[in-house]
């Protein structure tokens, strides 16, 4: 089940806070950016750049992942390896609140997700 639109309000002011702390400056956001995008119960945290060979192409490449699951009221963080295959993010694998998964992107204390 999708989330509700008082829901989507609700988390798009974290989200929102989150891009304005780890967005670059606005000089480079052309050649790379972060975004969010929404997928039924998970938002996908994605790295943006153009493309190597057609810079007007831009490519989406996601790197974190937190699914809300509905039945235990909880959010689960996830990040890519480089088998391209979603982990569990083991030092905060659940939070209650989805502010408190998008500070553990933030702090990245393992550095999966900003390197």
């Amino acid at each position: 089940m999708a989330f509700s639109v008082l829901e989507l309000k609700r988390w798009e002011r974290d989200l929102d806070a989150f891009l304005a702390r780890r967005r670059p400056p606005p000089s480079i956001r052309n050649e790379l950016d972060v975004g969010y995008r929404i997928d039924k119960q998970s938002i996908e945290i994605v790295e943006i750049r153009p493309d190597w060979h057609d810079p007007g192409t831009m490519h989406e490449r996601p790197f974190a992942r937190i699914t809300y699951v509905r039945s235990g009221s909880y959010w689960k963080l996830y990040w890519m390896r480089a088998s391209l295959k979603w982990h569990s993010y083991e030092p905060q694998a659940t939070t209650r609140h989805l502010s408190e998964a998008l500070d553990a992107i933030d702090r990245d204390d393992y550095c999966c997700f900003f390197g």
